[in-house]
């Protein structure tokens, strides 16, 4: 099976796009299988993810879209998130 490829110019379209149970983001499950999809090396995914803000829904810790989105940014640019990605 060929691995798809994610570049800066798909990761909004990807990630608004891919199916997941909550509205609100992406289940640590969701997560595992965005990073086996793309073969993301996982490390560099949590690195760059960092300390980010989430939900909690039906006892599921939820990761908003923007900080997936922020974090393939960053592994793609091969960088560390700006000061305003904290926000």
């Amino acid at each position: 099976m060929n691995k798809k490829e994610l570049n800066i110019k798909n990761i909004s379209e990807i990630i608004d796009n891919y199916k997941t149970k909550y509205k609100e983001g992406f289940t640590s499950k969701e997560i595992k299988s965005l990073i086996k999809e793309y073969n993301l090396d996982s490390k560099k995914f949590y690195e760059s993810l960092g300390v980010n803000t989430c939900a909690i829904i039906d006892d599921e810790v939820i990761t908003y879209h923007c900080d997936i989105k922020s974090a393939l940014y960053c592994i793609l640019e091969n960088r560390d998130k700006h000061l305003w990605e904290w926000d």
